[in-house]
């Protein structure tokens, strides 16, 4: 028998003129973080707007005429209708605050932030995971504080997988397309064209059409390769996220990098400031400086101008988080840009040498290209001052050049409507008071019972949503009506309110998803007290080439089938951000276990303590610096020296320890007011030190003030009076490079061992410059303190050595300097190359010590 032919046919709505700004409010991301944009779609029709996954464009194209009819003819909703617009046309008209001003003027300073993936909604999946999501709150942070800023990806029609669990506990990845139309973009005109861009191929351009989304009051331009000009396996370059082989990989990395600088350049928009957000977008130095050198700067000069005003982001401590590529490969990819561009295959590969080895790694790429560098919490910037030594070989890596600033949240996004609702009636000015820390004193002003009605609101309907999602996770994979029931009567008991505890986030060995079940039987009769029940709630997704990740989701999906812990361990499947909204606000716990110290930041724990849920987590990341003892419990991480397994057994214990004997009784001790008050004192410190302390506008304001000023500065200065500093620096650090291992320091004379506290020593080196002179050199002598009893000082102090005479073909320097501490103290001498324009005193990665 024959199978009819289907066609697809759309009859689309028109909306009627008096809610015509729907279709505006439909394409501003805006809506991904306010609530009252979205209630107003869901309330023409909430089946609907389910079903398109809160797609409001999509919604719009969907939604049946006679609703917005109806609509359009009620009062209470037009009522809100006027409100909300009222609320965003308000928010566009906004302009920056004095914080910002005084620092950064939008005249004549534009930042430019580059990424791989945002993530602003579940309707616009262009996003994998945390990089994404922290990409996204930069972007919307950036718009609430009115900065002159423009961001550039890419942007990906089926974007990153949709995931399932079969039967058998195996995930299952596929892909699903999304139409231009249906996403919150425009495609971007130049002078009444479309714009597109060429990258230089391998025997071929490659063209990008770019496309415009507006997130408030910023734009994000994004790179298309699916247009008529390209061969078929061109068009799919863009096609997915993280998907192909390395040769997709660096393909998609040239777009990004060199395609979105070109972006901007045909834009005439010419930032002061460059924020290459991980090493994805880092071909964007070489196009930068192939701009520069098409206008007569040499390799040299060019690329100190274009590396001061660059601010590098790495964001994992785990190698495969790294982008690694061939000699061979790199050669093939860039072969013909480099040809067009006049660039050197031999400098570029320079670059991005780790190590000296024969491959290319675009961290090191990125941090060579620039002169500000940044981890994202205070641990990971020490973590990757270690790992990326090779590029400052001679400094300590404690003082090498990379800083960090802890990634934040943006709370609009992520705290519950609920929450904000009471926080309007009890700190009406909250979402002005972002960073304010004494102002969130007011979350203890909240009457308990109130706070935890709240919350228990919020955890009914996590609870509700969490059965849905079983259930149809069992009607599509076959599992048994008795099955279900079972997986979700703790969670249909509000009377019982269980506690709940959340794990979700990418399901990568190194987050250690499993630890908990360490000790299964000591878990087990923990989780199934009869009295005081534990519900797990896991959810995420590993990479579909990460076999190791997959296997972590089938030993979940297998222990939460087990008789035994049926209903107490529960597995959902296509973690996304409508899904993460729910479990953030809802679960009581939220775990963290990741292998320290390979958690660069871990963000979910945040977004869950700004609704109230406490965090159970190693202290790595945010948490090193979150936990204060009364918001939350710690793990505290076992020694690195020590076997690998025996400390996940430790880790295990403490976790298992903090649940049984602390967790579970504090939480199930409720006395007559039906709920725990030492519960309820814990949420509200968790919320008042977490919020101020870990939100985007926070984190995107530390940015702004330690390097955003400084890079646009450092930037503008090489480029003056025809970049006369940047052509002098590239110039004196070819010299030094050439000079440097042929440069001695030695001490000149004895040190004397010990001296009166009130008298004064002199020091004195002599150093071999090889044609240096003494004015490219700084010598200086560290002080330490190594005994001091009650003297509460401590760090090094530094004495600067003068130069003195020459003598012999030797430079000799010295000082006279008084002890700056009592007691035993140390002192160490040592050299270093310097130049009134460098950005950063040791950035050459020279230094020789005595």
């Amino acid at each position: 028998m024959n199978k009819a032919t289907e066609f697809r046919l759309e009859a689309r709505p028109r909306v009627p003129e008096v809610l015509e700004r729907l279709e505006e409010l439909a394409n501003n991301l805006f809506y991904s973080w306010d609530h009252g944009v979205r209630n107003l779609f869901a309330r023409i029709d909430l089946p609907l707007w389910q079903k398109v996954e809160h797609n409001p464009k999509l919604f719009l194209r969907r939604v049946a005429q006679e609703r917005l009819d109806e609509a359009a003819e009620d009062r209470a909703f037009l009522s809100e209708y006027r409100r909300i617009l009222g609320s965003y046309d308000a928010y566009l008209e906004s302009e920056s605050g004095p914080e910002v001003d005084e620092i950064l003027s939008r005249d004549t300073e534009l930042v430019a932030y580059f990424c791989a993936e945002f993530g602003f909604h579940e309707s616009f999946p262009i996003y994998s995971g945390g990089l994404g999501i922290l990409a996204g709150d930069h972007c919307k942070a950036a718009s609430d504080l009115g900065l002159p800023f423009v961001a550039v990806g890419l942007l990906y029609q089926q974007g990153y997988f949709i995931q399932t669990i079969d039967p058998q506990g195996q995930q299952v990845a596929r892909y699903q397309s999304h139409f231009s139309d249906e996403l919150p973009i425009s495609a971007v005109e130049l002078n009444g064209e479309p714009l597109k861009v060429a990258v230089p191929f391998p025997d071929r351009n490659v063209v990008a059409q770019v496309w415009k989304a507006q997130v408030g009051h910023i734009d994000l331009y994004l790179l298309d390769t699916h247009t008529h000009e390209n061969n078929a396996e061109d068009r799919e370059l863009t096609l997915r996220l993280y998907g192909g082989d390395e040769s997709t990989r660096i393909s998609q990395e040239m777009l990004l990098g060199i395609g979105g600088t070109r972006v901007l350049d045909a834009l005439g928009l010419a930032p002061t400031v460059w924020h290459i957000n991980e090493g994805h977008a880092a071909f964007q130095i070489l196009e930068r400086c192939r701009q520069l050198m098409a206008g007569g700067l040499d390799f040299e000069a060019a690329l100190e101008a274009v590396a001061a005003a660059t601010l590098f982001t790495t964001h994992t401590p785990v190698a495969a988080g790294h982008d690694i590529f061939s000699r061979d490969l790199l050669l093939y990819a860039l072969g013909a840009y480099l040809d067009e561009s006049g660039l050197d295959f031999e400098k570029v590969f320079a670059l991005g040498s780790k190590n000296g080895d024969e491959s290319f790694n675009m961290t090191s790429l990125g941090l060579r290209g620039s002169r500000f560098h940044n981890g994202v919490s205070r641990i990971h910037g020490s973590v990757a001052s270690d790992m990326e030594g090779d590029v400052w070989p001679q400094i300590p890596a404690e003082e090498n050049p990379i800083g960090y600033i802890t990634n934040g949240v943006h709370v609009p996004t992520f705290l519950a409507p609920e929450w904000a609702s009471l926080f309007d009636i009890q700190a009406p000015t909250w979402r002005s008071e972002l960073r304010d820390r004494d102002f969130w004193e007011f979350v203890e002003r909240i009457p308990d019972y109130h706070y935890w009605s709240v919350h228990k609101a919020l955890k009914q309907q996590m609870g509700e949503f969490v059965v849905n999602q079983l259930q149809r996770q069992h009607v599509r994979n076959g599992t048994g009506h008795s099955v279900t029931d079972r997986m979700t009567r703790q969670l249909i008991s509000f009377d019982k309110d269980t506690l709940v505890i959340g794990f979700a986030r990418r399901f990568a060995t190194y987050k250690r998803a499993t630890l908990i079940f360490s000790d299964l039987a000591r878990l087990e009769r923990i989780l199934t007290d009869r009295d005081h029940p534990v519900v797990l709630v896991f959810a995420g997704k590993a990479h579909p080439k990460d076999k190791p990740g997959q296997h972590l989701i089938k030993v979940i999906h297998d222990l939460s089938m087990q008789a035994s812990l049926m209903g107490h361990v529960i597995l959902l499947e296509d973690y996304d951000q409508a899904m993460a909204r729910h479990l953030l606000s809802g679960v009581d716990v939220w775990l963290n276990t990741p292998e320290y110290p390979k958690e660069a930041s871990g963000t979910s724990g945040e977004k869950a303590a700004l609704n109230g849920a406490l965090n159970l987590s190693v202290l790595d990341g945010w948490w090193g610096e979150g936990y204060d003892g009364e918001n939350g419990w710690a793990i505290t991480p076992r020694n690195l020296d020590l076997d690998a397994e025996f400390r996940n057994e430790e880790e295990a214990r403490d976790l298992l320890d903090l649940l049984e004997f602390e967790i579970v009784p504090l939480y199930y001790n409720r006395a007559s007011q039906g709920y725990s008050k030492g519960w309820v004192k814990r949420s509200k410190a968790s919320m008042k030190t977490i919020t101020p302390r870990f939100n985007s506008q926070r984190m995107v304001m530390d940015y702004v003030e330690r390097y955003y000023s400084h890079a646009s500065m450092q930037g503008k200065k090489m480029l003056e009076d025809d970049a006369a500093i940047a052509r002098e620096l590239g110039v004196w650090k070819q010299r030094v490079r050439e000079a440097w291992p042929g440069v001695s320091l030695n001490v000149q004379g004895c040190v004397e061992s010990r001296c009166a506290f009130d008298e004064t020593i002199e020091l004195r080196v002599e150093a071999n410059l090889n044609g240096l002179a003494a004015g490219d050199v700084r010598v200086e002598c560290l002080v330490t303190p190594q005994c001091v009893g009650s003297y509460q000082r401590s760090g090094d102090n530094r004495v600067l050595l003068k130069e003195e005479s020459d003598q012999d073909g030797k430079t000799v320097f010295s000082a006279q300097i008084a002890p700056p501490y009592p007691g035993l103290q140390t002192l160490r001498l040592r050299m270093y190359p310097y130049h009134d324009a460098l950005t950063h005193p040791l950035e050459m990665g020279a230094l020789l010590w005595i």
